[in-house]
């Protein structure tokens, strides 16, 4: 099904107008042409939008959590009416399969359903008072919330944020990345449809360095939630220092896939050619460092490459297709300069390390799934988050061996341990340094389950009934009980 675009227009708190900064275009990259093009903000569609989110924001955080949670239920049965077109236009933004848009586009309902029930079921705390008096530990908004996003996931990676932000009270100023602004401003329309007050939320599409650094530095921000790359983070965390400012930070990942030699192999494959191929590898928790067993490492590693080479690379709206184009030729020749370094470091390429020759797929920036060999944890290909169809295996001798290598890493997003021994997965598990550990599946998600990463993969979580609490300040109420003055306060 075909859909149109819509006009050029972006949302400034509740009001869609055109901005006032650079154009923005939306390529669809599996053919190489563009989609639309529009006006990005600028730093005064930044000022409006905070001051109108300002004026909204009160009336939002003053309402019970269940008239909130009202709103954010309408937004979720509006995603889940819009799927095929939610998915369409992330498709034709970010070049994914329509399979996985809209596997995409359904968890975006699910997380605005879930925070809404969390909204309406969290419980202040009545304390164990110590003395004559009550206590109480109350949640209040923050007030007004940064949310900047990637460009591989936006329509969940918004959902993530903005619903439990709205959820908790707050005020929601998106920004999206430039290179899938498109998906974003869907989400604007169904919250504006579902009756969400203006004001209380504006999508910003704009440069990072002119809007980005801005929503950053802007005295009545409260809290920046940011999901990108580590540069950007570490950045962005020096300047939240600056103003003492709670912030969230979900980066990269360079994540070890682990697998034991009593493993299902038809299990393991699966989920090793699903956790870093699927999203054409562009994916922050790809198991993108796969440690075999030496033992089986020859045997395992040739039925890997016999898989890989069986998996459909092609258009992303063929249903048949596995892995597609990579977001933008820009960033596939960043994936072509590290496969370079792979050799130059003593890789050897046993499958992929190539553009594909179909004469159909010409136009596109898709690369082969790609598998490397040779290389020992201390290349930079086995360290440096490459982002795209590219895994790196090496052998392994034993539990300490697997574990030092794994954790010899900056990342720690991810893992994904394969293995019919589940005593010994529970011990790789609790070794690993990792957010999340994954036992016999890869890339599995809950929205109730808490996610973020150690190290260089970030700060806080997002997720979970906790998720709700990150974009809340806690305080503490106490009550006198005993109708006494305090014995300290002695007058005549």
């Amino acid at each position: 099904m075909e859909y149109t675009f819509r006009d050029d227009l972006i949302f400034v708190g509740g009001h869609w107008q055109k901005g006032r900064g650079a154009p923005i275009a939306s390529l669809f990259a599996a053919e190489g042409c563009v989609n639309t093009t529009l006006s990005g903000a600028a730093a005064e569609d930044m000022e409006l939008a905070i001051a109108r989110a300002r004026d909204a924001q009160p009336g939002w955080g003053s309402l019970k959590p269940h008239e909130r949670a009202t709103v954010l239920y309408r937004i979720s049965e509006g995603i889940a009416a819009n799927i095929d077109r939610i998915a369409w236009v992330q498709s034709r933004d970010t070049s994914k399969t329509l399979t996985e848009t809209r596997a995409l586009a359904t968890s975006a309902a699910g997380t605005f359903r879930y925070f809404a029930a969390v909204a309406e079921t969290s419980d202040d705390l009545l304390t164990v008072p110590r003395g004559d008096y009550t206590t109480a530990s109350i949640h209040e908004p923050l007030g007004l919330v940064a949310a900047i996003t990637p460009w591989n996931s936006p329509i969940a990676s918004d959902a993530q944020k903005v619903a439990p932000a709205l959820a908790a009270g707050n005020a929601v100023l998106l920004k999206p990345a430039s290179w899938s602004p498109l998906v974003s401003l869907e989400l604007a329309r169904i919250a504006e449809e579902a009756g969400l007050p203006q004001g209380l939320l504006s999508v910003l599409p704009g440069s990072g360095r002119e809007v980005g650094n801005a929503l950053v530095e802007h005295r009545d921000i409260a809290k920046v939630s940011f999901t990108g790359g580590t540069a950007t983070g570490r950045r962005l965390a020096h300047a939240a220092a600056e103003k003492l400012m709670p912030v969230s930070l979900e980066l990269g990942g360079k994540s070890p896939t682990i697998v034991f030699e009593d493993c299902d192999v038809d299990l393991a494959i699966a989920g090793i050619l699903f956790g870093i191929f699927s999203s054409s590898g562009q994916s922050c928790i790809a198991g993108s460092r796969l440690f075999v067993q030496r033992s089986m490492y020859d045997a395992f590693v040739a039925r890997l490459v016999d898989a890989t080479r069986a998996l459909v690379v092609g258009h992303p709206f063929d249903a048949e297709t596995q892995v597609s184009s990579l977001v933008h030729p820009e960033h596939r020749e960043a994936v072509e300069r590290y496969v370079a370094l792979a050799r130059d470091e003593g890789g050897t390429i046993l499958c992929g390390g190539t553009r594909p020759e179909a004469a159909a797929l010409q136009s596109g920036a898709y690369y082969m799934p790609t598998i490397i060999a040779g290389l020992d944890n201390t290349a930079r290909t086995c360290r440096e988050e490459i982002f795209g169809p590219v895994l790196v295996v090496m052998p392994f001798e034993d539990e300490a061996d697997v574990i030092a290598q794994g954790n010899d890493n900056d990342y720690g997003l991810a893992c994904g341990i394969w293995s019919t021994d589940h005593r010994r997965c529970r011990r790789i598990a609790a070794a690993i340094r990792a957010g999340t550990v994954w036992i016999n599946t890869y890339k599995q998600f809950s929205i109730s389950t808490p996610f973020g990463g150690d190290g260089e993969s970030g700060i806080g979580r997002e997720k979970g009934r906790a998720g709700l609490r990150a974009y809340q300040r806690q305080k503490s109420i106490y009550v006198d009980m005993s109708g006494q003055p305090h014995p300290w306060a002695r007058w005549p």
